[in-house]
């Protein structure tokens, strides 16, 4: 293909690991994965984190900078022959090679264990790259063998840095004076992802390109007129993937069921892994409906497992039918807020020692050390209920947990009120 004609985003992938943009807690002066790779010695991995952040191109350069045979899959069109067939080739080659899988959450657990034998025996060195939890995707044999790097969304000087070249590279293709005014616009359509930013800019300057012959000039009213203008050309990758997500989910969590199902429907029609979306919902009826409506939980987590068993295109109804009882039931954010002040407590006050009477006594030496005593067995009272300190004493009296303003959680609140007084001030 013509060098002009290579789109921005595939021109400017980076050569070596120094021109690499982000995930500097990884390839930072002293990261342990770049600690690996200046040794030579890097493991199996999997990358994960969302898309356009260098997952496919860092693979890419760890195999130039130790100069180790790429073989690449793409979940989405390989299957177990496929695997089979690379982990052939790779026999032959005399170095450590690597075999890197795009989006290998989309594996079934068949692909998945045609890989273990050639990884546990050193044949291929895998890089899995995935934008969903690998918990959730990799089977526990194939996680096991593999260390797990989360990538970060690209920080603003991240984007800026890119952009600043992509300006550098579209005006020696176009001959024209390009001058970027304003990029707001731009870095909040990117969302931290690079090709999400480079295909808005090449877009936008081939557009104005076309219409004038003068200087190119890019501010954010401009930017937004022309990627709403050419939605369809922007999303060729299919970038809008986690738009959508983002429009049904917070559709849900707005009790809005029409539009819920609308968004659910162009998923569906989008070919969107049915997992994906009932995995969302899971999430959501613990972060957004809580104590709120604890049946949403489990009608949930019935909705993932249904799907397995009962596959497209009859998934459909089931996905419907949870997101429409999600996104009408009562919701309360309370469970989520609450681990969420805990943890940064946590992190402020770091390890309070557990209060004696809380400890386990297993042996006579912590009986003497008064390792469990005073300590209160609730089942013993009235209601089986009594009052005592369960938090360490800097903390007591400290809440974690507010009730939402539903039924459910009013009830809670009425009978945690009942329970502890004034002590938590419910």
């Amino acid at each position: 293909m013509d060098a002009l004609h290579i789109p921005l985003a595939e021109a400017m992938r980076p050569n070596t690991l120094e021109d690499y943009a982000g995930q500097k807690h990884l390839l930072g002066e002293g990261a342990m994965l770049r600690q690996a790779i200046q040794n030579g010695k890097i493991p199996s991995m999997i990358f994960w984190g969302p898309p356009g952040v260098g997952k496919t191109t860092l693979a890419l350069l760890i195999s130039n900078r130790l100069q180790w045979p790429f073989f690449k899959l793409s979940a989405i069109n390989s299957g177990v022959k496929e695997v089979r067939d690379v982990i052939e080739k790779a026999r032959q080659v005399p170095t450590s090679c690597i075999l890197f899988i795009d989006e290998i959450h989309r594996f079934s657990k068949n692909q998945q264990d045609s890989l273990l034998g050639a990884v546990e025996a050193g044949i291929v060195t895998l890089i899995g790259a995935t934008t969903e939890n690998p918990s959730f995707e990799v089977i526990s044999p194939l996680l096991s063998r593999c260390q797990v790097y989360i990538l970060k969304p690209l920080e603003e000087d991240d984007l800026q840095g890119i952009l600043n070249r992509a300006v550098e590279t579209m005006r020696q293709r176009t001959g024209r004076t390009i001058r970027v005014e304003e990029s707001g616009a731009l870095f909040h359509i990117s969302g931290g992802d690079a090709r999400k930013l480079l295909n808005a800019f090449e877009l936008c300057v081939n557009t104005l390109a076309d219409r004038s012959d003068g200087e190119i000039v890019l501010d954010n009213k401009t930017v937004q007129t022309i990627i709403q203008q050419n939605l369809q050309i922007y999303d060729k990758g299919g970038e809008m993937h986690y738009d959508i997500i983002s429009a049904f989910i917070k559709s849900i969590r707005g009790s809005d069921p029409n539009a819920a199902v609308y968004w659910l429907a162009r998923m569906i029609a989008g070919g969107e892994d049915p997992k994906f979306i009932a995995r969302r919902m899971l999430i959501l009826a613990s972060e957004d409906i809580g104590n709120a409506n604890p049946n949403a939980m489990l009608l949930a987590s019935d909705c993932f497992q249904a799907i397995h068993v009962i596959g497209m295109p009859e998934a459909r109804i089931i996905l419907s039918q949870t997101a429409i009882y999600l996104a009408c039931s009562p919701k309360s954010n309370a469970s989520y807020l609450a681990i969420d002040k805990a943890l940064a407590e946590v992190e402020k006050s770091r390890d309070l020692p557990v209060p004696l009477h809380l400890r386990n006594a297993p042996t006579r030496l912590m009986k003497d050390l008064s390792y469990g005593k005073d300590y209160k067995y609730a089942h013993d009272f009235k209601g089986n209920f009594v009052e005592q300190d369960f938090l360490p004493p800097e903390l007591r009296g400290t809440r974690f947990y507010e009730p939402g303003d539903n039924a459910r959680e009013n009830e809670l609140r009425l009978r945690l009120r009942q329970w502890w007084k004034e002590k938590y001030r419910y």
